[in-house]
């Protein structure tokens, strides 16, 4: 039986990785981004079947109408990796401005429901060995200073997919919540609005995870044996750790 997966921020970072990943067993692929050029660069990269879509996640309408245009060769999704998201404003939450909160919680928590509602009924069809990858984050688990909305959105997206499992029950449909710790993606310069520097700075010297490192795992949900499902994994590189709690003195 045909595989396909449907991958949300496929443009760069963790979903350009998975793309070469899913595609390099063969995975058919649904591809979306709001940047067209990489899509259509990234559909030339692969040697699968890519159908690729340039979408917003926080349109819902948008997001409804690109599923039910699915070609029929695409329409059987068997993974759905909720991949789009973003960290905006990492100075403290009185220095922030109120719309990166509303970018973030439009992208990492609205995105990522409208895209999983429209798909459900599909993954309900396919059945046993389908899979919902939600990619969350430690800030979801863990706070630390300017994190503030952006990890708000991640321990949003751990327990959607915790009672998305329970409503899920009984339909084959698996629910992951995969949360990644520092990574050397795109992830910084989008958070700091370009700063190469302090994205230089925030890897330098130290061993990130990679794209392709979360990829891997991504891979490896997806494609375990039909009863088996992965709640929720968190990966750090070895290199990170969790700092003491921070006290206020006179």
């Amino acid at each position: 039986m045909k595989k396909i997966a449907f991958i949300t921020g496929a443009t760069s970072g963790f979903g350009k990785a998975a793309a070469h990943r899913f595609a390099k067993e063969g995975w058919s692929l649904v591809l979306s981004g709001r940047r067209i050029e990489r899509l259509l660069n990234l559909k030339e990269e692969l040697s699968v079947p890519v159908h690729i879509m340039q979408l917003d996640v926080r349109d819902a309408d948008a997001v409804k109408q690109a599923v039910a245009a699915l070609p029929d060769e695409f329409s059987a999704v068997t993974a759905l990796l909720n991949n789009a998201g973003l960290a905006l404003a990492p100075q403290g939450a009185a220095q922030v401005d109120l719309s990166d909160w509303h970018t973030m919680i439009d992208t990492n928590v609205t995105g990522l429901v409208n895209v999983t509602h429209a798909l459900l009924p599909t993954l309900i069809k396919t059945g046993s060995g389908a899979s919902i990858i939600n990619v969350g984050s430690i800030a979801g688990q863990w706070p630390y200073p300017g994190s503030h909305v952006y990890g708000a959105s991640k321990a949003f997206v751990k327990q959607f997919s915790y009672n998305l499992r329970c409503d899920l029950q009984g339909t084959g449909v698996r629910v992951t919540d995969l949360s990644p710790g520092i990574a050397e993606t795109e992830f910084t310069l989008v958070r700091t609005k370009g700063d190469q520097s302090a994205s230089d700075n925030l890897y330098q010297g130290t061993t990130p995870l990679s794209a392709e490192d979360i990829a891997e795992q991504m891979f490896y949900i997806a494609s375990l044996p039909d009863h088996i499902n992965i709640n929720r994994v968190e990966v750090m590189p070895t290199r990170q750790a969790w700092s003491p709690f921070a006290i206020d003195r006179d």
